[in-house]
This record gives structure tokens, sequence and C-alpha cells, in this order.
């Protein structure tokens, strides 16, 4: 049990590091490099899709953590 734990926690990182790397600010392929634009905009589509995602990751991280921290070691 405590195994299986600890392969999803690691697989529900590297997605969370994932997702978060894929958020850069500014927009676009251009903010990685640097640009970024001055113009407020609201998420939408693919955006806003990782935008949340990431949010139910970390609750789902969090709550991993958790679960495996009070989980006897057998």
């Amino acid at each position: 049990m405590q195994t299986a734990l600890n392969i999803v926690q690691i697989v529900v990182s590297v997605a969370l590091i994932l997702a978060i790397l894929f958020q850069v600010k500014g927009g676009g392929i251009g903010g990685i490099f640097g640009q970024s634009e001055s113009v407020f905009r609201t998420k939408r589509g693919v955006e806003r899709w990782l935008f949340l995602g990431t949010i139910v990751l970390v609750v789902v991280f969090v709550v991993l953590s958790i679960v495996t921290m009070l989980t006897p070691n057998l």
C-alpha cells in the first residue's frame, strides 16, 4: 500500500511540475524568451484548463501527502 501511494505521489508531482512549467507568464511562446504582453486578458481554452488542472493537481498532491504520512509503514 505504501509503495503504491509513493508511486502515485511521484507521478502526480511530475505532472504538477510540468503543468506549472507550461504556464508562462505573458502567454505564448514569446513569453519563454522574455517577451511579455502588457494587455490584460482572461484565460480561455487550453490555458484555462491548464490553470484549473494545476489547482486540481495541487489538491491531489496535498491529500496524497497527508494520506502517505498517516499510513503506517507495513
